[in-house]
């Protein structure tokens, strides 16, 4: 990334400024803005989110926002309610109060001196829910958003419950936010009453796993804030990119097709980053597309931003497989919409584990029905749900994987294939159980046998046709249920070939189904259909449309201590027993200006004894620590979840210390009902 230094603007920073609440409430913000806004009033841009500007995002928030400011912004960074030095509580994600807490802001914002009353929103994944949110509730003088790696299905589409399958990701993200919402505030801001705001935040807040279980279904829990219910809500302009190794890399094109604003979109091969931090690379200059998009909505400039085509895509070239990667190699492609005239849907009959040619004419008869089984160890090389590309966490070969799933390959290619967009598999299906699920994945087998996981999509069949109203499934009967695949765009080369898995299990990315389930799958009947883009589609976009990668030097910081990474898979072969164990800790890092030293140290574990479906856990620990000459505080927090055929068990510690002494405990103990699930 180039650093720079010399921007149209002289800015300054205000670092903790009170935003007052209607019910007595104070949200702490960091501001930056330009020096003449104090006598030339200028857009202001907020950033909502609940991570810390003080300290865990404060690295981050200083390569955009001072940019942002230094082009004529005064760009407001907000932490959360009960976050950071905000007063009060987080009790849980996207409630109403948060988000009439941000029209409260941005009714603060719009009255302020130094701002004209023109506003925008912006954030990368909770800060993008929050933009989009808001912006369906069209509050005046937001006038555009920009959003980056978000959902606009909360269910479905986001770490829960994907098609209707549990992720274990549910209980991963519902670890960091019972750790992030339990730290205290920094008492050299706040004062004394830091201890006070943090015993508030110990009492009050529950494992977020536990709401998030008692919803396996989509109701009105999660119809809230999904702003894909309503996207006719949505009535001011929206720049929106996500990454194809990111979680949700579904919604930008969704977004695009159902919108009725200007809009446009941009994704990349990214994790889940900002698209100026992207990795796998390459990074791309996305602040000067940001300035562009907020100088046109915001100020008025005819800049031409919305000439051109609607969405930007990297189209990914065939790779080894990996479980990280520096770089992605590919090129860049442009569509003048979406859906696009380029990309057509071609549908494959699914023959005797072939992935037959369109158009193949069918066997007589009802065609063979083929049958699988999975052990619980096909899943344990799928990667995270999002990648956030530390530590790797990418699907690695799928060779073994496929041992234990039915699968279906092409003959190969005798020309490349290009997909770009969602694929989709037809499954004519029986199944022994009243509860079972599907997991389906889309490889790219090189001519030496290595398998490339592509994209992948789950379904639990109880929900094959309803996520509101599910059904036991009865054993034996035919039902016809659709695989829906997440989005990608990806060329398959000549001698390649392109496999199709399906597998009843995928732990620990998936949480699995109270009992192993025989799954069978009528060929002919059964189709798996790609989003092809022919060769002769024009790319549409010079091969490098976007700049380099900008912003402004990072806050100086100090690693005291080395961070430690760890993906171990572990089996034991005399008692059967199997783990995944993911260790991610920052070590400890001095912010230099401020004097604090913070430590972040996060152990995953998901277990399982043998093909026993009960016998599956998943263990979240954190430790948050807060240090300086005096002050020395730790918040150490741990769920673990189990279940046996009829209910989830969670079980849950926090722990709040000052120096050795531990000044807080408290524990959980608590049984959910499985739904179908």
């Amino acid at each position: 990334m180039r650093h720079v230094t010399h921007l149209p603007y002289a800015t300054k920073e205000e670092e903790h400024v009170v935003v007052p609440l209607s019910d007595g409430v104070r949200l702490s913000a960091r501001i930056w803005r330009p020096t003449s806004s104090d006598h030339d009033p200028v857009p202001a841009v907020l950033e909502y989110i609940p991570y810390r500007k003080r300290d865990l995002t404060a690295v981050r928030d200083s390569v955009h926002h001072p940019y942002l400011a230094g082009h004529g912004y005064a760009c407001v960074r907000v932490d959360l309610r009960g976050t950071g030095e905000s007063e009060g509580v987080l009790e849980d994600e996207y409630l109403e109060r948060e988000q009439r807490d941000a029209e409260e802001v941005l009714a603060w914002l719009a009255e302020q001196p130094w701002c004209d009353g023109s506003l925008g929103m912006m954030g990368i994944s909770w800060g993008a829910f929050a933009a989009l949110q808001v912006a369906a509730r069209q509050p005046p003088g937001l006038k555009a958003i920009v959003i980056a790696s978000f959902t606009d299905d909360r269910h479905a589409d986001d770490m829960h419950y994907m098609g209707g399958a549990m992720l274990s990701d549910n209980l991963a993200e519902a670890g960091t936010m019972f750790a992030y919402a339990t730290c205290p505030p920094d008492p050299a801001v706040v004062g004394e009453s830091w201890r006070e705001m943090w015993r508030e935040r110990l009492e009050r807040t529950e494992p977020w796993v536990l709401p998030w279980l008692r919803h396996q279904r989509r109701d009105d829990y999660w119809r809230h804030a999904s702003v894909g219910e309503r996207p006719e809500d949505v009535r001011c302009p929206v720049l929106a990119s996500s990454g194809w190794a990111d979680g949700y890399s579904n919604a930008v094109t969704r977004l695009l097709a159902r919108l009725d604003v200007p809009r446009k979109g941009l994704i990349g091969p990214w994790s889940h980053k900002y698209p100026h931090l992207g990795e796998p690379g390459p990074a791309i200059g996305y602040l000067q597309e940001v300035v562009r998009w907020w100088d046109h909505w915001l100020k008025g400039a005819d800049n031409g931003v919305m000439d051109g085509p609607m969405l930007h895509t990297w189209m990914q070239d065939s790779v080894p497989p990996s479980t990280s990667y520096e770089e992605r190699p590919g090129r860049w492609v442009a569509e003048p919409s979406w859906p696009s005239p380029n990309v057509h849907p071609v549908t494959h009959p699914l023959v005797r584990h072939r992935i037959a040619p369109p158009g193949e004419p069918a066997a007589d008869g009802d065609g063979e029905v083929l049958t699988v089984q999975s052990p619980l160890s096909v899943g344990q090389f799928g990667g995270k749900w999002a990648s956030y590309n530390a530590p790797p966490d990418l699907p690695y070969d799928q060779r073994e994987e496929d041992g234990g799933s039915l699968v279906f390959e092409t003959d190969p290619l005798t020309e490349p294939l290009e997909i770009l967009g969602s694929p989709t598999v037809d499954l004519d299906l029986s199944v022994d159980q009243p509860v079972a699920m599907v997991a389906a994945r889309l490889s790219d087998v090189r001519p030496d046998g290595a398998a490339t996981r592509v994209t992948y999509g789950l379904l639990n069949l109880t929900r094959h046709e309803s996520t509101e109203h599910p059904e036991p499934l009865e054993p034996g009967r035919r039902y016809r249920a659709t695989v829906h695949l997440n989005g990608v765009a990806q060329t398959f080369p000549p001698g390649h070939r392109v496999r199709l898995s399906l597998s009843t299990s995928y732990w620990p990315l998936a949480w699995p189904p109270p009992k192993p389930a025989r799954l069978g799958v009528r060929e002919h009947s059964s189709t798996l259909t790609l989003p092809v883009r022919p060769a002769d589609a024009p790319d549409g976009a010079p091969a490098t449309p976007f700049g380099e990668p900008e912003g402004t030097e990072p806050l100086a910081t100090t690693q005291l201590t080395p961070p430690e990474e760890r993906w171990e898979v572990r089996r034991d072969l005399i008692d059967y027993h199997a783990a995944l164990d993911i260790v991610k800790d920052r070590g400890t890092v001095r912010f230099e200006e401020i004097g604090l030293d913070v430590g972040r140290r996060a152990h995953e574990r998901y277990a399982a004894v043998a093909d026993d479906f009960t016998s599956v856990s998943g263990e979240s620990t954190w430790t948050m620590t807060f240090r300086r000459a005096d002050w020395d505080v730790r918040v150490v927090t741990h769920t673990r979840l189990t279940c046996d055929e009829r209910d989830f068990h969670v079980d849950a510690t926090l722990d709040g210390y000052e120096g050795d002494r531990r000044v807080f405990s408290r524990t959980w103990n608590e049984t959910v009902r499985r739904d179908l699930l």
